[in-house]
């Protein structure tokens, strides 16, 4: 019971200290709405600069001037623009290449026009397999991503500037007796082709010959 006691006799005069205040304490408690206010201007200013409305239009900073007809501003954009070159943007097929297998099973689809979202497809996903469909066969390594990759394969072996700008292919010989591999400082560099199943030739992974 004595510690019991001793215990609450300590809580009250804690809780006492604890809603004493003074006059300056009382003074000062009229003041943090202000300073709380230009906290919160602050912290708004500083995320509108990512923002911008208009108001920095025909400036060096405009939304517009930075971002416009530049396709990475959105995912479809960027689709859009890959497919202008045949190649496939996260493992989906072109419409070209969709259109060609058509809906899977060939089950009934329809394409709408929506408000707000413009014209919509309805329907089965445009893929050659239920595999595909699930992702499991699904791939980017398209006809004409294998053609990149062998066009990126040459332009290391021909470069006429090595990687930091000093010779190129007039070396790389020199580099693999030497070496045994082109050297990515000495001449043009390798490309790495990863190999992949449904690569129609060989595309020599580093590259080094």
């Amino acid at each position: 019971m004595k510690v019991t006691a001793a215990a609450a006799l300590f809580l009250a005069a804690g809780s006492a200290d604890a809603y004493s205040v003074s006059r300056s304490s009382l003074r000062q408690l009229s003041q943090p709405k202000q300073v709380q206010a230009a906290s919160s201007q602050h912290n708004a200013g500083s995320v509108m600069k990512m923002e911008d409305f208009g108001f920095l239009k025909g400036t060096k900073f405009s939304f517009d001037d930075e971002w416009a007809g530049n396709e990475c501003i959105s995912e479809a954009g960027l689709e859009k623009r890959l497919n202008k070159d045949g190649l496939r943007y996260r493992l989906n097929r072109t419409n070209k290449e969709a259109d060609e297998v058509g809906p899977l099973f060939n089950l009934p689809s329809f394409t709408i026009n929506l408000p707000l979202i413009g014209k919509t497809y309805l329907g089965p996903p445009k893929v050659a397999s239920i595999w595909e469909a699930l992702g499991f066969t699904a791939t980017s390594n398209n006809a004409a991503r294998q053609k990149e990759k062998l066009k990126a394969i040459e332009a290391a072996r021909v470069s006429k500037k090595g990687v930091l700008g000093g010779k190129g292919a007039e070396i790389r010989g020199d580099w693999l007796k030497k070496y045994g591999y082109p050297r990515l400082v000495g001449s043009g560099g390798i490309f790495y082709a990863d190999q992949l199943s449904t690569d129609e030739v060989p595309m020599g992974g580093f590259n080094m010959g």
